[in-house]
């Protein structure tokens, strides 16, 4: 998946105060030939009309700003994705797989009815998606369900958690989800909104561009923050996505992209499109550092960064598909924290394929002391 490019730092208007303020202090001094004292009326009067004239300039270089990609955000960026035909996904509900039980074998056919609700806390509810059927002779089946309130309030129920009937139906002793309960997201963020529209000229393609299966997978579900697409043989394509924070999707997720990406106006006819997770490649994190002994007044501040940058690197680590595990990284984040030098037992470079993602194992960081320069 691409980045947005790296572009420089754009400004419509000066916004720099002491700019404005000299411009019209100068100008007055200028022109009348007097020079104006800190407290004299003239310049407090002057100095509030530049007050007003900063906070214009300001408001009018982010009204200029708002109008391009890197920096509009909220309604702007919307009306900016209207232009593209790109609209911000809504919050989804979490989905997980309901199994309802009889009490006994029955000789006819138990039915469950689409929207049949389910519990774990009678706050949150569950309703199943579609109608289902307990076969005669059969005791269990499982079904499809969504949480009725969206957003990732519905993410992380171990299976069993789910186990209160809300509708009774004739026969059924009881209900537990199957699957740990995944896929709720709140509505999309600016920054992954923003992504997308950067995306989406590769979705105008018909011949199905890696690109364009990135941009439609990461439509089906906000929680996507990675996708990777692959070719392995002709007219085969394998799409790999990735969650926010690294977490490798569940089924219920793959099951999404495979929804939208199997859409007639996605999925080029000839393609065979098949939806994976990501395979996970584990790295211990084995290291010791050290301080500057002119430091050493700061130890205890400094421990601190370098903890918050080792989580750092493990954030970054598992962030995108197809990243490398890469000590290099940590060094320098762990050095930027305040660190002197590092011994590194692990992890060791390795390079990872564009469907592995890093996810850390073992984590030892030890504070080894001082040391002179």
């Amino acid at each position: 998946m691409a980045d947005l490019p790296v572009l420089p730092d754009v400004k419509f208007l000066d916004t720099d105060a002491q700019t404005v303020i000299d411009s019209i202090i100068g100008g007055y001094e200028s022109i009348t030939g007097r020079t104006l004292a800190e407290g004299d009326p003239v310049r407090l009067f002057l100095l509030s009309l530049a007050y007003v004239i900063i906070n214009q300039r300001t408001q009018f270089d982010a009204a200029g700003k708002s109008t391009l990609l890197y920096y509009a955000r909220g309604a702007f960026l919307d009306h900016l994705g209207a232009l593209r035909g790109v609209e911000r996904l809504a919050a989804q509900p979490a989905r997980t797989t309901l199994r309802f039980t009889l009490s006994a074998l029955q000789a006819s056919p138990i039915g469950i009815p689409a929207g049949t609700r389910a519990t774990h806390d009678q706050a949150l509810y569950w309703r199943t998606i579609e109608p289902a059927t307990i076969p005669a002779g059969e005791l269990y089946v499982d079904v499809p369900a969504e949480a009725m309130t969206a957003g990732a309030v519905g993410n992380g129920l171990a299976p069993g958690a789910i186990n209160g009937l809300v509708d009774p139906i004739p026969f059924v002793v009881s209900v537990e989800n199957t699957t740990t309960t995944e896929g709720g997201s709140d509505e999309e963020e600016d920054d992954a909104y923003r992504l997308r529209i950067y995306e989406a000229p590769a979705a105008f393609s018909v011949a199905g561009p890696a690109d364009a299966y990135v941009f439609w997978a990461l439509s089906a579900n906000p929680l996507i923050a990675n996708v990777a697409a692959v070719s392995p043989s002709p007219a085969v394509v394998e799409v790999y996505p990735l969650l926010e924070g690294g977490v490798i999707p569940g089924q219920d997720v793959l099951d999404q992209v495979a929804a939208t990406l199997s859409d007639q106006t996605v999925r080029p006819l000839a393609d065979r499109v098949d939806v994976l997770a990501p395979d996970a490649v584990s790295y211990d994190i084995d290291v010791t550092y050290y301080i500057r002994r002119e430091d050493q007044a700061s130890e205890a501040e400094i421990r601190a960064r370098v903890d918050a940058a080792v989580g750092e690197y493990i954030a970054w680590q598992k962030g995108k598909l197809g990243r490398d595990i890469n000590p290099d990284e940590l060094v320098y984040l762990v050095k930027k924290a305040g660190a002197k030098r590092l011994e590194i037992t692990d992890p060791a470079f390795a390079a990872l394929a564009a469907n592995e993602v890093a996810q850390e194992g073992t984590v030892s960081v030890v504070y080894g002391g001082v040391e002179d320069e």
